[in-house]
């Protein structure tokens, strides 16, 4: 049974958060049982400190085991120190007040840490992508969730450029999965694209996340929240497809802000939380609808230094193109990674590609102001402006001029009202 509160105009004190997550843990009478929860890292604004406390205050001492495990997707592993203001409590106090509770970092390419608990056949995959995929896809997950009799999925939902909204079972897919599931959907995505998909709840993606969650082996609980900036507005708890669905529909109300007409210059201000450009990408992301044909966004972030600590090789070497680049040069870049390609087609945002002349023409302009090279942003197929030469308070309060300012970028999707997905 789903359970939940969430207004627009809702603020819910810890307090109240706390409130509502004990009495859903009553109801799940977990007593005697191992649980694991699946929460986010850093990249996702939510008080996971207080989720964290509340639940091992409710949970630590009627369960056999409550554990954490972080659904870094691909991200690379959180230090100890980034765990500690993760949950907002150091290693040691946690050994003092939750002594038997571990929390673990997902590990996406070591086979040994995953299993294969299912299979999508090809004819049910080309179903529910309606024909734009049709391979087997292996329904691969951290092993640890084997170890546990439930599991809780705990974090945020948001507009989000693969699946329409994070959030849901999308802790689960990519969040703790294997790279073949991984690079279906993320491929799924770009073949969509990110503005036929950002914002909207049902997507092809998200069919396959959902069938993907038949497969789990255990119970599924999940304590989806929709925030405003750092202010939560809802927490809805029970099985993750109400929850989910509950949670997309405030976050659409919340996390979208609306635009009569397109803008020709976005700056676009990453929140520090992103590291590199592939978590930092959604300022591109979340801003590309309302940028007019032949506009530009500049992705500001002086403290990016970094395209991908994970993938950076593969980026350097594929660079950023549209969709179309790829599709149509199929032969030469099919057996790469799904998702290093989504991730640039995403990046470059939508365009063509004229297989018989080589001209690759982009809607927009995509131009980095970071602290990565000019040499690599041109090698990578990017624009390059210099930081220093960029004040962004200028920008501020200039729309009237076809001009935007967008200061933490990344969690609220900007749309022209004439363009409703």
């Amino acid at each position: 049974m789903l359970s939940g509160i969430g207004a627009p105009d809702l603020t819910l004190t810890p307090e109240l958060l706390a409130r509502h997550i004990s009495l859903a843990s009553e109801q799940m009478a977990l007593g005697g049982q191992r649980v694991l929860v699946i929460i986010p890292d850093a990249t996702r604004t939510a008080p996971i400190p207080l989720l964290f406390r509340v639940l091992c205050d409710t949970l630590g001492q009627q369960t056999a085991a409550l554990d954490y495990l972080i659904a870094l997707g691909t991200h690379p592993p959180m230090p100890e120190a980034a765990i500690d203001h993760l949950v907002g409590m150091d290693a040691a106090e946690r050994a003092t007040r939750y002594p038997r509770t571990q929390i673990f970092n997902h590990v996406w390419d070591d086979p040994a840490q995953l299993a294969t608990i299912g299979t999508i056949p090809s004819d049910e995959a080309a179903a529910l992508t309606g024909g734009l995929l049709s391979d087997a896809v292996p329904v691969t997950l951290n092993r640890r969730i084997l170890d546990y009799d439930h599991l809780i999925i705990c974090g945020p939902v948001f507009p989000h450029e693969v699946a329409g909204f994070s959030g849901g079972a999308k802790y689960l897919f990519p969040g703790i999965a294997g790279p073949d599931i991984i690079n279906f959907t993320h491929w799924l995505g770009a073949l969509v694209t990110s503005m036929h998909t950002i914002g909207v709840k049902d997507t092809p993606v998200r069919r396959i996340i959902h069938r993907g969650a038949d497969f789990v082996p255990r119970p599924l609980t999940c304590i989806a929240l929709v925030m405003a900036g750092t202010t939560p507005r809802g927490i809805y708890i029970g099985a993750h497809a109400e929850a989910f669905a509950a949670a997309a529909d405030l976050s659409g109300a919340l996390n979208i802000t609306w635009y009569d007409r397109p803008f020709q210059r976005v700056l676009s201000c990453p929140a520090p939380q992103y590291d590199d450009l592939w978590t930092a990408a959604k300022a591109m992301y979340k801003t590309e609808p309302v940028i007019a044909d032949g506009g530009e966004v500049i992705i500001y972030a002086p403290h990016l230094t970094e395209v991908s600590f994970t993938h950076g090789a593969l980026i350097d070497q594929v660079g950023y193109h549209v969709r179309d680049y790829f599709t149509k040069q199929w032969a030469r870049f099919g057996e790469l990674p799904g998702s290093i390609l989504a991730h640039s087609t995403h990046v470059k945002g939508m365009g063509s590609y004229d297989a018989a002349t080589g001209v690759e023409t982009p809607r927009i302009q995509v131009t980095l102001a970071t602290g990565i090279s000019e040499a690599r942003c041109r090698r990578i197929n990017l624009g390059y402006a210099d930081y220093r030469d960029i004040d962004p308070s200028a920008w501020a309060n200039r729309e009237d001029e076809g001009l935007l300012y967008v200061p933490h970028a990344g969690e609220v999707l900007f749309r022209l009202r004439d363009a409703r997905p």
